[in-house]
């Protein structure tokens, strides 16, 4: 029986049992706080544990590294409609040590794709149609220094709320123990004077 087979089998099971029960809440989440994490299969369970969140309790993004790149992509376009629709009022940004991001080298995750069957005129099509390939693929080199970056794009995007309190922090996968990189109450305080 393949993936697919496998999910689909036990989900038929899982809606007749009712074991869903437990995890019925709405979309407004209970804490009022938006997430934006990593997609690290070590932080599926952890985190939640770590910092206390239950299903309602927040709303968690997920991506590659935990990276805000552009102020007009999808994951701040999620943070915006988390606050502006969904009741969320606090955004915080979780990075991982070890993460898979760290040093990823664009160079060489094209070779993987020509390798896997991407065609050289597709990736030279990409490099001529005006996307920067390589900084798309890039990943970082310092957890700390990129959980500020996506802090600062956060706290400076024109259509954040006033007043927004934005955090960075770092998880350790192994352990749960969270680090401060950066409290936004402070700086939120002071925006929402302006």
């Amino acid at each position: 029986m393949n993936q697919l087979s496998q999910i689909l089998t036990f989900n038929e099971r899982f809606v007749e049992e009712k074991q869903y029960e437990p995890y019925l809440t709405d979309k407004f989440p209970n804490r009022k706080m938006v997430i934006v994490t990593c997609m690290d299969t070590r932080l599926t369970e952890l985190l939640p544990k770590a910092i206390n969140v239950h299903n309602g309790d927040v709303k968690i993004i997920k991506n590659a590294g935990a990276i805000v790149t552009q102020p007009f992509g999808n994951i701040m376009r999620s943070i915006l409609v988390a606050l502006y629709e969904l009741g969320a009022a606090e955004v915080v940004v979780i990075g991982h040590h070890d993460c898979g991001m760290t040093g990823i080298n664009p160079e060489k995750s094209v070779i993987k794709m020509l390798d896997r069957g991407v065609t050289n005129e597709t990736i030279t099509t990409l490099r001529h149609s005006g996307l920067d390939l390589m900084r798309w693929l890039r990943g970082f080199d310092n957890v700390h220094q990129s959980v500020e970056n996506s802090v600062n794009i956060i706290r400076n995007h024109p259509l954040l709320p006033p007043g927004t309190p934005v955090h960075g922090l770092i998880i350790d996968p192994k352990t749960g123990k969270l680090d401060l990189v950066t409290e936004g109450y402070e700086i939120a305080e002071a925006s929402a004077k302006q």
